[in-house]
């Protein structure tokens, strides 16, 4: 399925990776390949995210990272609506 990433959440990789650079470059390299591996089985399998309290959006849980994924499903894509650290606040759209 296609991916499509929202404004929002291509700002967010970029603000998760200015911060990891600037704090854990070493870390900045190892979330990439896990951020992408985790986008890959929403396109493989765009139904396995848990449903949120927000109408047609899922959120896949990176693993090993506490990163999640918050996703909407449509006709023939998959948009990537948010980005964010788990330990934030809940997000509320």
């Amino acid at each position: 399925m296609i991916v499509r990433f929202t404004r929002r959440a291509e700002q967010d990789l970029a603000d998760i990776f200015d911060y990891l650079r600037e704090h854990s470059p070493q870390g900045a390299q190892m979330v990439g390949p896990s951020l992408q591996k985790a986008i890959r089985v929403i396109a493989d399998h765009p139904q396995g995210g848990k449903r949120t309290g927000l109408p047609r959006v899922l959120v896949k849980i990176v693993p090993k990272y506490p990163y999640k994924i918050f996703y909407r499903l449509e006709t023939e894509a998959v948009d990537i609506v948010h980005i964010r650290h788990a330990m934030r606040r809940p997000w509320v759209a």
